[in-house]
């Protein structure tokens, strides 16, 4: 009689994996080979031995691993050649044998360091006076495990490997853009759900609960970013979200949010205003929506970030007539999430004044364009946009003007 898949997993665990992989993957399995030999050409330009990873991000665009186990430390080891290691818990290791059956699995105990696994798996891979190029810039390398690991390989010199895999994952692929779209229109009926719970009486978590249910039933699994759903006196609170509260006549809601499908993300944000919106709201739209378009035209392949964000900023400059109010970005790179951000990791790719990102068809953007805290009123608003050779192009489509339930 054969062995169980479980107890497949179970041995397979110590040696490396020859199994097939679990269904119900949504790319391509020769997309993840495709990446692999892209990142490996990448190393040998570079003179590089191998590449560590420990952002969720790029282990999942390299591999598909796709649990919540990311929350202790996971790396994964990309040598030029060979196979590929992932060093995780040990207790891991039946979703790894399913999801990852070709890679390695160094397994450590919740009672150990990961830094000596983590050690052992590059001992195999790259030799002594060889360059290892290592993800250190990301959050997800607490210090006590990169200075223990740091000080083992003094043997090996260490480089900074951050944006490697970044720039590869920059640009989507056709399955990539699908995935976007149906995390797109997820994102829509979430926010319509949202919209449409916003009513005297209710509570924000009301709100809350009808995005949840709403956006998984259209396909979501679990976004890397809760919604943001916060009252007109919170607006200025950037990442606060829902609280207890019980809406009433007068009252508005900001809503950010975004589904995920395939951990591919596509935010979106709206306002929605009980009985009426207060006075200057529509022109604050009229500007905001206005800049808005400015950047998903602005959005061409060649364009510099610094020239897009130089769009928005040159719409509201006119519109407001002074040039004073500025903001940080006004939009930024997304796609793949896991919590605790949509962003992608640990930086923000942002259109931002003097930035040097070259804009390429296929990537895509959380465009925002907000008046906040500015005469003649707030209005916030955005939308998940792909650039196109012709421009850029709006993937959620809830209606943008301002939104008020009587």
């Amino acid at each position: 009689m054969g062995l169980s898949s479980r107890r497949r997993a179970d041995l397979a665990a110590p040696y490396g994996f020859g199994f097939e992989p679990q269904t119900g993957v949504l790319l391509p399995a020769g997309e993840y080979t495709a990446r692999v030999e892209a990142i490996r050409e990448v190393l040998r330009e570079r003179g590089l031995d191998a590449l560590l990873l420990v952002s969720p991000e790029n282990i999942y665009y390299l591999t598909g691993l796709n649990h919540q186990g990311y929350f202790a430390f996971t790396a994964l080891l990309v040598p030029v050649e060979g196979d590929l290691h992932v060093v995780a818990r040990t207790m891991e290791r039946t979703t790894l044998a399913a999801q990852l059956p070709h890679c390695v699995h160094h397994g450590f105990s919740d009672d150990s360091n990961p830094a000596a696994t983590a050690v052992d798996a590059v001992r195999q891979a790259v030799p002594a006076g060889g360059r290892l190029a290592v993800e250190v810039t990301s959050m997800s390398f607490p210090v006590a495990v990169w200075q223990p690991f740091r000080e083992a390989l003094t043997d090996i010199e260490v480089t900074d490997g951050f944006g490697l895999v970044e720039d590869l994952r920059a640009v989507k692929s056709p399955a990539e853009i699908a995935l976007v779209r149906r995390a797109a229109r997820a994102s829509d009926l979430g926010m319509q759900a949202g919209i449409t719970a916003t009513v005297r009486g209710a509570d924000e978590r009301e709100v809350a609960a009808a995005i949840y249910a709403a956006m998984v039933r259209a396909g979501s699994e679990y976004p890397g970013f809760a919604p943001l759903i916060r009252g007109w006196d919170l607006l200025l609170h950037e990442h606060t979200t829902w609280r207890e509260h019980t809406l009433g006549e007068g009252d508005a809601l900001f809503i950010e949010m975004s589904a995920s499908v395939g951990r591919y993300h596509a935010p979106l944000t709206r306002m929605v205003y009980l009985d009426s919106a207060p006075p200057g709201t529509e022109r604050a739209a009229e500007i905001s929506l206005a800049a808005l378009e400015a950047v998903r035209s602005a959005l061409r392949p060649g364009a510099l970030a610094h020239d897009v964000y130089c769009a928005w900023q040159a719409v509201v400059d006119d519109a407001l007539g002074v040039g004073r109010y500025r903001r940080h970005h006004c939009g930024y790179m997304v796609g793949i999430g896991f919590p605790p951000s949509w962003v992608g990791g640990s930086a923000v790719v942002g259109l931002r004044a003097g930035g040097t990102l070259r804009i390429r068809e296929g990537m895509v953007f959380h465009v925002l364009s907000w008046l906040v805290d500015q005469p003649p009123g707030d209005y916030v608003v955005s939308d998940t946009v792909l650039v196109t050779a012709d421009g850029g192009e709006l993937l959620t489509t809830t209606p943008s003007r301002p939104t008020v339930v009587v």
